[in-house]
């Protein structure tokens, strides 16, 4: 597991089937997997595709459902190997919640989960969920 921030965390697969008690919320968005929850989790899934182009509306449900619970609880984003849609959920979230720019979000990922790949056309995705977002 890499802290990205106080709150996000993000994590392989093993995470999120044992993830330790300090998490109260668990997002997994790996299409190949499921798993039953801890317990003490708020669980959810929205499944992305590896190594595919983002879903905007994926994203958007990603997000979404992150935006209430991650301010409060410490939280898990979790796919296969904790780098490449784990990391693009958590950009997305920051961009789009905490209003920060893609570049500064990049930088902190990239710095806080080594090896992290976001998905390709991800900042156009962020993009098309910010309108997504002003439009509703």
């Amino acid at each position: 597991m890499h802290l990205i921030t106080e709150n996000l965390l993000v994590g392989s697969i093993d995470d999120a089937r044992e993830p330790p008690e300090v998490i109260g919320t668990l997002l997994l968005v790996a299409e190949e997997f499921s798993i039953t929850p801890a317990p003490w989790v708020d669980y959810h899934r929205v499944p992305f595709r590896e190594f595919a182009k983002v879903d905007p509306l994926k994203l958007m449900e990603a997000v979404q459902w992150l935006e209430p619970r991650a301010p409060n609880s410490r939280t898990l984003v979790c796919c296969r190997a904790g780098m490449g849609r784990s990391v693009s959920v958590v950009m997305a979230y920051l961009c789009c919640i905490e209003g920060r720019t893609y570049d500064e979000v990049l930088k902190l990922v990239m710095a806080r989960r080594p090896g992290a790949m976001p998905l390709p056309n991800l900042q156009v995705a962020i993009e098309q969920v910010r309108q997504l977002r002003r439009a509703a």
